[in-house]
C-alpha cells in the first residue's frame, strides 16, 4: 500500500466514525503514521482529500455489491447477502456523514447522486423483476416505483434526528426497515423461503 492509499484508508475509517468535519487534516496525518506536510503533498486540500476518498469508498461499495451472491444463483441467497452486507456497512458509520456530504461536499454529492441512480437504483430493480419472475415477490407490484421509494427509504435513514445515534445503531436501523420493505413485496413462497434460509444462516 503506498502513501497515498494509506492516507486514504485511514480517512475512510475516521469520516465513517465521527464525521468529515470533525476530523482534521493532523488527524489524518497523525493516524497515517505519516507528516502533514506529507498529507499536502499528496492532496491540496481538505476537499480533495474528502473527494477522493468518498470516490475510492463508492467503489469498494460496487465491487462489494457485485461480490453478493449473483441473481443467478437465487434472489433469496442475494437477498440474505445484501441484508449482512448493509449491516457490517452502515453499523460503523456516522450519520452525520451524509449530512456533511450533502451540505458542504457537493462534488462528492453529485457523484453520490450519479452512483446512487447508475448501481443502486438499477440494482433494486434487476432484483425486483427477478423476484417477480421465480415467484419471490408480489407479480403486482411495478419495479421502477417500488425501487425509487425503496431508494427515498434508504435516504431517510441517514436523518440523524430521527436516529439519532446515541440512541440507535445505523446497522440496525438500515436491516429493520430492509426487513420490514421486503415483508411487503415478498408472495407466501417469498417469504417462507426467505425465513427457513435466514434461520439456517443464523
Amino acid at each position: 500500500m503506498d502513501t497515498k492509499e494509506k492516507i486514504i484508508v485511514t480517512a475512510i475509517d475516521q469520516f465513517m466514525q465521527f464525521g468529515i468535519r470533525s476530523v482534521t487534516m493532523d488527524d489524518i496525518a497523525r493516524l497515517s503514521g505519516v507528516s502533514k506536510k506529507t498529507v499536502y503533498q499528496e492532496f491540496v486540500d481538505k476537499n480533495q482529500l474528502v473527494y477522493e476518498t468518498f470516490q475510492s469508498a463508492l467503489e469498494q461499495d460496487e465491487c462489494k455489491m457485485k461480490a453478493l451472491p449473483s441473481l443467478n444463483d437465487g434472489v433469496i441467497d442475494h437477498l440474505l447477502g445484501l441484508s449482512s452486507y448493509v449491516r457490517k456497512r452502515f453499523s460503523q458509520m456516522n450519520p452525520f456523514v451524509m449530512n456533511e456530504l450533502q451540505r458542504y461536499y457537493p462534488q462528492c454529492w453529485q457523484i453520490f447522486e450519479e452512483f446512487k441512480q447508475k448501481h443502486i437504483h438499477q440494482e433494486i430493480i434487476d432484483v425486483l423483476i427477478k423476484g417477480i419472475e421465480e415467484g419471490y415477490f408480489r407479480p403486482e407490484i411495478n419495479p421502477q416505483i417500488i425501487a425509487t421509494m425503496r431508494i427515498e427509504q434508504m435516504m431517510s435513514l441517514f436523518d440523524p434526528l430521527k436516529f439519532p445515534p446515541a440512541k440507535f445503531n445505523l446497522g440496525e436501523v438500515h436491516v429493520e426497515v430492509f426487513e420490514h420493505f421486503l415483508h411487503g413485496i415478498f408472495t407466501e413462497k417469498g417469504k417462507d423461503t426467505y425465513l427457513k434460509k435466514k434461520s439456517k444462516e443464523e
